[in-house]
């Protein structure tokens, strides 16, 4: 008799349901954040040289460039012209001469599939990948409303949990306005 009072009671059976969205969710998100976060520790290390590899490119661009313009079309970080010998700029891992156009010089890239991984945490809302960030996100959030479920309203633990997640967006705050 019990049980059909239960199945009756509509709070029961969205405890029931919210508990068991919260599990499986969970368990999705469980392996899209490991990817994720060792993809983020990775990320760290993009500029230590830690990976990367060695890349010889030679290419024709616009003669007569000034070393901003060079940097820029290079897309280079942390250019410096070390010196410049007549119409030839030599920078920190290349050259440039400026009468025909012909740079030259050598790129340190992550290797393909760790550049796959990092652009999780770049994307932009042309990439196909900016889906699922957005999905990832909602699915937090539910992880996060679902998770007042877990406990009986009323009980020590809800409480504390009440109390906890009041904890935690307050920091939030505090970080953001301060």
């Amino acid at each position: 008799m019990k049980t059909e009072k239960r199945n009756k009671n509509g709070k029961n059976r969205l405890t029931r349901i919210m508990r068991s969205l919260h599990r499986d969710i969970g368990f999705i998100l469980i392996g899209l954040t490991i990817i994720y976060s060792l993809s983020g520790i990775l990320l760290i290390y993009r500029d230590t040289g830690f990976l990367k590899k060695e890349r010889e490119i030679t290419q024709t661009i616009a003669p007569n460039l000034e070393a901003e313009e060079l940097a820029s079309i290079l897309h280079m970080r942390n250019f410096k012209v070390v010196r410049t010998d007549g119409n030839m700029l030599f920078f920190n891992n290349g050259q440039y001469n400026r009468e025909n156009g012909l740079v030259e010089y050598t790129s340190r890239e992550l290797p393909a599939w760790l550049n796959k991984m990092n652009s999780l945490h770049k994307t932009s809302t042309r990439s196909p990948l900016h889906w699922l960030g957005i999905i990832y996100g909602i699915l937090l959030f539910f992880m996060a409303i679902s998770s007042l479920w877990m406990f009986k309203s009323g009980t020590g633990l809800f409480r504390r949990g009440i109390i906890l997640t009041a904890s935690g967006a307050a920091v939030v705050l505090v970080i953001i306005f301060v």
